[in-house]
């Protein structure tokens, strides 16, 4: 075998008697040096640089590339986080299906916010309404969450002492619906109310109240007004609190935008959520429904509702979202009228990712994603990657 040539540096470093020599004086030195792990660093880094200049340029081009590539997948990675998936319950004649099963197990979630019924003045007072007739707690694999759904105008018609009363019943009835129904001694309650400058002193010492009285950790949902304009309608008392990121208009305003969720409406409401000074999770929107106006200018909402099963026969397209009734027809079990308008309003796939994008610009810590709500209704229209 002819000997390679003196002073020609060979392509690949270990084919250099420098390096060879130098790789072996390391190996040495480990062995019998106590110590020596500081020393094995710094020999090893005068290695690495020695093995760069041996490098060919074209490799080394190549090289770059490739760690360039691994920066902009890993940065891409991080830009794209990640946030476990909880869901709301919202129906008082509960029933969880094949549907609901697949979606909560396949996406990992653990939690599912129960809504227990709501309060509503009835006659002077508050009154509970629409509560849960019965739920299986071995339906699924999670725990339960009791939510207290609580009108707004049920602050307004009591004073503020009274809310004391309020707190002690609604946690009474909350601690019985979850006994009857088997679905464990919940650590947190939430209460959801749409409570304004003018009630909050009675919702605020209402949480306060049911807080000392329960001893769980007491939250609440946040609407985006109440992000906006917190100077006015405050910071509530609560352990935490669950951002809905979404009913951002009414529907019955039919000024051409989806009421559930507009984003140029949500960045505007939410430009300083990043600031917001208690610890929050993110509630978003998988329903739809149609908004139908009559002969009178009075407006119904039909839930579920989407353009596919409004056959152009009978439903007259007026615009993109729009309709005009041909006929008399029922849609959904609801008689409605020849001449009725609907406008069905609902929430895509794309939707979604551009509202979750938004947020996790916006949002400069972890938080959950609850979605509104775990129901077969609604699931079909996304896949479960489309709700991670």
């Amino acid at each position: 075998m002819k000997q390679r040539a003196q002073g020609v540096r060979s392509p690949c470093p270990y084919f250099n008697p420098a390096l060879r020599n130098l790789r072996k004086h390391t190996l040495n030195r480990e062995k019998f040096i106590p110590g020596y792990s500081f020393l094995k660093i710094n020999l090893f880094t005068s290695y690495f640089f020695v093995l760069l200049k041996h490098i060919p340029c074209a490799i080394m081009r190549h090289l770059l590339s490739l760690i360039l590539i691994c920066i902009f997948l890993l940065s891409s990675c991080e830009d794209r986080k990640t946030h476990p998936v909880q869901f709301y319950y919202w129906k008082s004649k509960t029933r969880i299906g094949e549907t609901e099963k697949q979606f909560f197990e396949q996406l990992g979630a653990t939690r599912l916010y129960l809504r227990l019924f709501d309060v509503d003045i009835q006659k002077g007072i508050p009154q509970p309404q629409a509560a849960i007739r019965s739920f299986d707690a071995k339906a699924l694999p999670a725990e339960y969450i009791p939510v207290v759904f609580i009108t707004n105008r049920t602050f307004t018609h009591i004073s503020v002492t009274d809310t004391d009363k309020l707190a002690k019943d609604v946690f009474a009835l909350v601690r019985k619906i979850m006994s009857d129904n088997q679905l464990g001694d919940p650590e947190e309650i939430q209460i959801d109310c749409d409570w304004t400058a003018t009630t909050k002193d009675r919702f605020f010492r209402f949480l306060d109240t049911f807080r000392t009285v329960s001893g769980k950790k007491t939250t609440c949902t946040l609407r985006l007004h109440q992000v906006k304009y917190r100077d006015e309608t405050g910071v509530p008392p609560a352990d935490k609190v669950y951002l809905m990121a979404y009913a951002t208009s009414s529907p019955v305003e039919n000024d051409g935008k989806n009421s559930i969720l507009d984003l140029t409406l949500l960045k505007d409401y939410l430009g300083d959520i990043g600031n917001y000074p208690l610890d929050f999770d993110v509630a978003l929107p998988l329903y739809s429904w149609a908004v139908v106006t009559n002969h009178l200018g009075r407006t119904k909402l039909i839930n579920g509702v989407t353009k596919e099963e409004l056959p152009d026969k009978i439903y007259r397209k007026t615009d993109e979202h729009s309709f005009e009734l041909q006929e008399d027809t029922f849609l959904r079990g609801i008689y409605l009228n020849r001449g009725f308008r609907i406008r069905v309003e609902h929430i895509s796939p794309e939707l979604l990712q551009e509202a979750k994008d938004f947020l996790s610009k916006k949002i400069n810590k972890r938080y959950n994603y609850i979605y509104y709500h775990l129901d077969s209704l609604f699931l079909p229209r996304f896949s479960p990657e489309d709700l991670q």
